[in-house]
C-alpha cells in the first residue's frame, strides 16, 4: 500500500510517504510558508521513491486543529489531489498525531496542548493503548488555559506550543505536574500517516470531497473591543 501524508495545520510543514510499510518524511517549520513549501516536498519524497501520484493508494491529511490559514491549506491540497485522482482520504486530529510521536518516545500519558491564541489553547489527554495508539481520554476541545479538565494522577507527559505559553497555568488547571514537557512539539506527518493506515487497512477511508477540517472554534480572531478587555484583564 502507498499512502501519502501531509500536514500544515500548525507552523510546521510535513509530508510522509509509506510505501508498503516503509515511511519517509520531510518536516521543517515553515511559519507561514506552507503554499510555497509544501509542494516541493511532496515532489521530493515522491521522486525519491520513484513513484508517481497515480500509483498512490490513498492520501492521509492533518486536519487540525491549529492555524485557520494552515489548516485550510492542508485540507484544501488533499481534497483537490484526492479528486483528481479518484483515491480515498483519511484526516487525522493533530492532537493525537502529536500525542502518538511522544507515546512512540516511551510516554504512556499525553497531555497535548496548542496554543489556539485569543489567550485559548487546544487540548487533548491520551493514554497508550496496547496497540501503542493514543485512546482519548475524553473529547478534544478548546477554552482557556485555566479551564482545562483535570486528569487523573499518573506519570503524563507534556507536548505543545500551549505548555510554552502556558507553563504555569495548564499543570494547575489540569491538576497534575509533567514528568516531561516538551513545549516545541509539533504534529509531524509521520505521525499521522501511522494514524491513517489502519483505517486505510480497514477501508475505512472515505472520498475527498467528505474531508472536513476540525477547528473545534468559529472565530478567527478578536475584535479591538476584545482585545483591548483581554490586555486590560492580563
Amino acid at each position: 500500500m502507498k499512502i501519502l501524508a501531509l500536514d500544515t495545520a500548525t507552523e510546521a510543514c510535513s509530508v510522509a510517504l509509506s510505501v508498503d510499510g516503509r515511511i519517509e518524511e520531510r518536516f521543517e517549520t515553515a511559519g507561514r510558508s506552507h503554499t510555497e513549501r509544501m509542494m516541493p516536498m511532496v515532489q521530493e519524497l515522491m521522486a525519491g521513491a520513484g513513484l508517481a501520484f497515480s500509483q498512490l493508494d490513498g492520501i492521509a491529511c492533518g486536519i487540525g486543529p491549529g492555524s485557520f490559514a494552515g489548516v485550510r491549506i492542508g485540507v484544501g491540497f488533499v481534497k483537490g489531489l484526492s479528486l483528481a485522482l479518484d483515491r480515498p482520504v483519511v484526516g487525522v486530529s493533530s492532537l493525537p498525531a502529536m500525542a502518538l510521536r511522544a507515546i512512540r518516545g516511551g510516554a504512556t500519558q499525553v497531555l497535548a496542548a496548542i496554543d489556539a491564541r485569543m489567550n485559548e489553547v487546544y487540548w487533548g489527554a491520551y493514554v497508550a493503548a496496547g496497540d501503542g495508539r493514543p485512546r482519548a481520554l475524553r473529547e478534544e476541545g478548546v477554552c482557556a488555559p485555566a479551564e482545562v479538565p483535570a486528569v487523573p494522577a499518573g506519570d503524563w507527559t507534556a507536548a505543545g506550543t500551549g505548555w510554552g505559553a502556558y507553563p504555569e497555568v495548564l499543570p494547575a488547571a489540569f491538576g497534575v505536574t509533567p514528568s516531561r514537557v516538551v513545549a516545541d512539539a509539533l504534529p509531524h506527518a509521520e505521525d499521522i500517516l501511522r494514524l491513517a493506515l489502519p483505517q486505510f487497512q480497514a477501508g475505512q477511508a472515505i472520498s475527498g470531497d467528505l474531508l472536513l477540517p476540525v477547528y473545534l472554534r468559529n472565530k478567527v480572531a478578536l475584535t479591538l473591543v476584545e482585545q483591548a478587555a483581554l490586555r486590560a484583564g492580563r
